[in-house]
């Protein structure tokens, strides 16, 4: 199951996010295709997938900004909680930036 279940999206859309979910667009689409959706919609991308930071970092590929989620274990809500957080307190370090998030920590890299 995709960490980004229906409680996260439906949490972010809540508070006033907007949110493009893949599983309600094209659940097949490559990663290719994804992180230039998010960029031409300058949006933060949201994920479990490692194999971004191969495409942003390895293939020097332009990103608006990715977040990716290490959160295995956590209940759904808290998962939500936990990116609502996110978003919030940091939302003008998450532009052009790879973060990793895992429980209690938060690292954001710049892209350069």
């Amino acid at each position: 199951m995709n960490v980004l279940t229906d409680k996260i999206v439906a949490r972010l859309r809540r508070e006033g996010h907007e949110v493009l979910y893949v599983a309600d667009m094209d659940p097949g689409i490559p990663d290719e295709t994804i992180l230039e959706r998010a960029n031409q919609n300058n949006a933060l991308l949201l994920t479990t997938d490692k194999d971004y930071g191969e495409l942003i970092f390895r293939q020097n590929r332009i990103s608006a900004g990715v977040l990716l989620l290490r959160l295995a274990g956590l209940s759904q809500i808290e998962k939500a909680r936990i990116v609502s957080s996110i978003i919030r307190d940091h939302s003008n370090e998450l532009s052009q930036s790879f973060t990793v998030a895992s429980p209690g920590r938060i690292r954001i890299r710049k892209k350069i």
